[in-house]
């Protein structure tokens, strides 16, 4: 009689990174209501509604930095319930999708600047249109990721406490204590 002996399939968990780069649609999409220049549904303010106010153009930049610092804190909940031979994987592709998912929001909210946004006059400066400026906010969806797990699994290990597994416990069990 033969013996069914199942292996674990080594495959990467792509999910994470897929999940990640897609949640850049959305916040592109964000992005471009929330921020002045675009549809500025947060100040609402007549004066921050156009892209010829240098004015907007740090708020429009700050508005995509937070939202990818939110998006990068909610992929590092889910990111710290994974455990196993996996979650390292799962890791590093959540953090490969969370720059993909930063460059994937930065042109979508572009595109919905081109499609939805009115006509802009570029020829003083190119930050007239609905863009970003500042490209270092980019990469803050993986910061926000790699920064939220360490503090998470940090927060768990300590709730824990000493005498878990994989904890080392000092109670004098250890040679010349």
């Amino acid at each position: 009689m033969r013996e069914h002996i199942s292996r674990r399939s080594s495959r990467l968990p792509w999910k994470w990174f897929a999940a990640a780069a897609a949640g850049g649609v959305p916040v592109g999409l964000l992005w471009w209501l929330l921020a002045p220049g675009g549809m500025n549904l947060i100040t609402r303010n007549p004066a921050l509604a156009d892209g010829t106010n240098p004015e907007v153009w740090l708020l429009r930049d700050l508005t995509l930095a937070g939202l990818c610092v939110f998006a990068g804190c909610l992929v590092a909940v889910f990111l710290t319930d994974i455990g196993g031979r996996d979650a390292q994987a799962a890791f590093l592709l959540g953090l490969a999708g969370g720059l993909g998912g930063a460059l994937i929001a930065w042109l979508t909210g572009v595109l919905a600047g081109q499609l939805w946004g009115g006509p802009a006059d570029t020829s003083v400066n190119a930050s007239v249109a609905f863009s970003l400026r500042s490209l270092p906010v980019l990469i803050l969806w993986p910061a926000a990721t790699a920064t939220s797990v360490f503090v998470l699994s940090l927060i768990n290990l300590l709730r824990s406490g000493p005498g878990s597994a994989g904890m080392p416990v000092a109670e004098g069990n250890a040679p010349g204590a």
